[in-house]
């Protein structure tokens, strides 16, 4: 029943909104000239993201036996094709200078004992590059650039805030192709705010928590990829999700990763048995690409029937172990595992999006004044495969490319124009939220079951079907209901999980990521999976 509703509608306008506040977001702002006013938005507290989770590190060429040629080709190599290869040397010859910004900006890297910055190794890299704050190197960035954007008048942090949808001069009736800002669910009051900005930036992460299984945080929910598809962006390369090999397995361990580190410092792969098992499925053993140890871990555990496998760093010296994981030793000491003494129990996890809104090398999209920041977009710089620590490198080397972008054109960009305020008059209050909950479990479910690690085209087939049948009744539960947080986020992911699902359904091979029973071999022309709008039919706006 409808009730009566005071809807006491807020609006904002900034010169710059940017939407997700990880490292990506952050290094947008700060890097933005100190007369533009700008608003960063958090779906929860401000450093609850992607970022404040990343164990490993970034790589980057810091040392001198190590060239910027050496890591574009360990990267085109993990890409398995599809890299572009403008892309990947963009980003790569512009990592030390990012890492500086990092340093100068406050983040404590940990060094050795010749107080040199201590650099590790990790699956696909063939030199150590990775430059790391022990094994919380995300905890490290996030908090220095919140307390950087913090102490900025510049800059206005507003957090539990939920984006709906972006605005477009499209949905204002006007001529021209350009964002002009979103509404924005403020979860403190349940109410739609209208955010107007000059240029807005997205920078809301991926869309693992699409899997059942995954190490991301609870806010992976392709949100800004979906708005953008809505709004008319393209996307590319969907199918590619990173699945991490290692998220801890616990009962009570939620979204657990362990870092890709441990195996670069010697941790050892194992079967139930003790056996070691990697050296079969690939000559560079625990070091092979994430793909590749990620199916040999899932090939061993539908093998065996094991609801997980190993991995033992316990070989190695107490005093190195706590030194180099303390993160992961407390943690797992707290479920009653020490790591110095016993093996790991691991399981393959949902960990990264690969594919995303298509981007250039300013960040810039399909849409005029609409700038797309690291997981949500598609650079071209991870092709079928992320190498491991590129991803915070591509947030910061394309968040500052992104700011020096909006420097230079903020003085010939107008004001955003004016907009009309949420309109919720005819929509009620949800009694039936068990239907969002039960939804939101069946697509997780089937999309871990049928569009996971292995694939064949009638899973892909029966998922599709399956999505069909959710986007129709989001949709009507969307048009009736007022917006909630789990509402908006269920949207989300049933758009995004058809983007995943039809560009498998294009692919017809096993590249990377993407691993097809009905076409396990290479085609001989790599090409990416490009997704238009117009052409194919997810959920309407």
């Amino acid at each position: 029943m409808a009730r009566d509703y005071d809807p006491m509608p807020q609006s904002y306008e900034f010169d710059v909104l940017v939407i997700g506040s990880g490292a990506a977001g952050l290094t947008v702002a700060l890097n933005l000239p100190e007369h533009l006013r700008v608003c960063v938005l958090s779906k929860a507290d401000i450093s609850s993201g992607a970022t404040l989770w990343a164990q490993g590190g970034i790589a980057a060429v810091l040392d001198d036996d190590d060239s910027t040629e050496d890591h574009i080709q360990d990267t085109l190599a993990a890409g398995a094709g599809l890299c572009h290869e403008d892309a990947v040397r963009f980003t790569v010859e512009h990592g030390r200078e990012s890492i500086d910004w990092l340093i100068n900006s406050g983040v404590a890297f940990t060094k050795d004992e010749n107080a040199h910055y201590h650099l590790t190794r990790e699956g696909g890299h063939s030199h150590r590059r990775i430059i790391h704050a022990a094994d919380a190197t995300g905890h490290a960035v996030s908090t220095t650039l919140t307390e950087q954007a913090l102490a900025r008048p510049n800059i206005e942090l507003m957090s539990r805030r939920v984006a709906v949808d972006l605005i477009t001069n499209r949905k204002l009736s006007l001529p021209g192709n350009r964002c002009v800002g979103a509404y924005i669910l403020n979860l403190e009051d349940n109410h739609v705010e209208l955010f107007r900005a000059r240029f807005t930036v997205i920078a809301t992460g991926g869309a693992s928590k699409a899997y059942r299984y995954t190490t991301n945080p609870d806010g992976a929910s392709g949100d800004g990829i979906a708005m953008a598809w809505r709004a008319g962006c393209r996307v590319a390369n969907m199918e590619f999700n990173q699945f991490h090999p290692t998220c801890l397995y616990h009962p009570h361990a939620k979204s657990f990763l362990i870092t890709e580190a441990v195996r670069g410092e010697g941790g050892l792969l194992k079967l139930p048995d003790g056996s070691r098992f990697m050296d079969r499925f690939d000559e560079r053993a625990e070091l092979a690409p994430r793909d590749i140890v990620a199916r040999a871990i899932d090939h061993e555990m539908k093998r065996l029937g094991a609801d997980h496998l190993y991995l033992d760093i316990s070989h190695k010296p107490a005093d190195f172990i706590k030194h180099h994981f303390p993160t992961i030793y407390e943690k797992c000491l707290g479920f009653g595992i020490d790591i110095t003494r016993e093996p790991l129990p691991v399981v393959p996890a949902a960990h990264y999006t690969c594919g995303g809104i298509i981007t250039d090398e300013r960040a810039r999209s399909d849409i005029n004044g609409l700038y797309v920041v690291g997981e949500a977009g598609f650079t071209g710089l991870h092709g079928a495969n992320r190498m491991a620590s590129n991803s915070l490198l591509e947030c910061l080397v394309y968040g500052r490319s992104a700011a020096a972008d909006i420097a230079r054109r903020e003085a010939d960009i107008p004001p955003a124009p004016d907009a009309p305020d949420w309109d919720e008059s005819q929509v009620r209050d949800s009694d039936e939220d068990v239907v969002i909950s039960h939804n939101w479990d069946e697509l997780r479910h089937f999309m871990w079951d049928y569009v996971g690690i292995v694939r064949t085209t009638k899973r892909l087939q029966r998922a599709k079907h399956r999505v069909d049948l959710l986007s129709r009744e989001i949709g009507e539960f969307y048009s009736n209901y007022r917006v909630s947080n789990d509402l908006l986020e269920l949207r989300n992911l049933v758009t995004v999980s058809d983007l995943i699902i039809c560009s498998a359904l294009q692919r017809k091979e096993s590249r990377g990521l993407h691993y097809t029973l009905d076409f396990p071999g290479l085609i001989s022309e790599a090409k990416d999976t490009v997704l238009v709008p117009t052409t194919y039919r997810t959920l309407s706006p």
